[in-house]
């Protein structure tokens, strides 16, 4: 499995705090989100919530007209979290990475524009939140396939579930790519 960090790429841990009542953690905070990703103007639109069993795999989705960049965070259960660099002027342009995100390791991910992601559930009911910088345009949703030769993904197991839309996805050679 690639653990390389793609060119833009910020894995944020956050500190829990607990006592005899429970725990308390900061899961969102503006200034240290741009201080962290070195930019500025992120502005998060929206907020995504998923809830999948062990095995299912939702992805490799981007937008390429309205471009989201992403902050991912698993609330409970854990995943692997795969994002594949469509940025032809980078020069991880092609390569992927994939990292272990849990409601137990609290850490999130930050994906700039210009990935396509995706994730494996590793746990039953894992439920994933994630914030995006563009509203949903379905007509500018495209999928790369997940088992495409190109790119080479490894996960740890075969995914047990995979929409008929992600199965369908296009190959790395025929989606749209970033400047």
């Amino acid at each position: 499995m690639k653990r390389k960090i793609l060119d833009g790429i910020v894995i944020i841990n956050s500190n829990e705090f607990r006592d005899d009542r429970g725990s308390f953690s900061e899961n969102f905070n503006l200034k240290k989100i741009r201080n962290l990703i070195k930019k500025r103007n992120i502005n998060f639109v929206q907020d995504n919530l998923s809830i999948s069993k062990k095995g299912v795999f939702r992805g490799m989705h981007f937008q390429h007209k309205y471009p989201q960049a992403k902050l991912v965070s698993v609330l409970s259960g854990e995943i692997l979290d795969i994002v594949i660099d469509l940025r032809e002027s980078s020069k991880t342009f092609g390569d992927w990475a994939a990292f272990k995100i849990s409601s137990k390791n609290k850490k999130q991910l930050f994906i700039p524009v210009g990935f396509a992601h995706g994730f494996l559930s590793l746990a039953n009911e894992t439920t994933v939140m994630y914030k995006v910088s563009e509203y949903w345009h379905p007509k500018d949703e495209y999928t790369l396939r997940f088992n495409d030769e190109i790119i080479n993904l490894k996960l740890p197991f075969d995914p047990t579930s995979i929409s008929l839309k992600d199965q369908k996805g296009s190959s790395f050679d025929d989606v749209p790519k970033f400047k």
